[in-house]
């Protein structure tokens, strides 16, 4: 994805566009992520803190902050709920990718964020009792090495 024009190419070549939301919701969650954005919020409520003196401390004081980071709140939960639910896509179909082009892993996980929450259990006590086997047979730091990866890498080229 291009990040300048929000485009990306797909399979047969053409250009497509961001929509409107998906390009907002990115900046947006992108800007209000950032040490600036926490800094102007921070001033924000000093500002708003310092000026209590003057308005007495009244109820319409107290009301312009409530209002204010009440209607901020209910937007950015929409902002940040977008923005996850595209992380955890891609994240998904990372995760697919590897499943499938792995000739050991089941591709019955291929589809496991379809599944019910007692089938989700069923799949974690099992994976559970597998690495507590694997515990027993073998120390963490035994069970990887960069040696492995290469070897890895170097099958995945020869394949090709």
């Amino acid at each position: 994805m291009d990040p300048q024009n929000n485009q990306q190419q797909t399979d047969n070549g053409e250009k497509k566009t961001a929509g409107f939301f998906e390009r907002f919701s990115s900046k947006v969650a992108q800007a209000t992520g950032s040490q600036w954005a926490f800094f102007i919020a921070l001033a924000a409520i000093i500002v708003w803190g310092a000026t209590g003196p003057v308005f007495g401390y009244s109820d319409t004081w107290q009301l312009v902050i409530n209002t204010g980071t009440t209607i901020i709140t209910f937007l950015m939960v929409f902002i940040i709920q977008k923005s996850q639910n595209k992380d955890s896509k891609s994240v998904q179909l990372k995760l697919n990718e590897l499943i499938a082009a792995n000739k050991q892993a089941s591709n019955r996980l291929i589809v496991v964020e379809d599944l019910t929450e007692e089938e989700l259990d069923t799949l974690h006590n099992y994976y559970t009792r597998l690495a507590e086997e694997t515990k027993k047979r073998l120390a963490m730091k035994e069970s990887h090495s960069v040696e492995e990866a290469i070897e890895n890498t170097d099958e995945k080229l020869e394949a090709r």
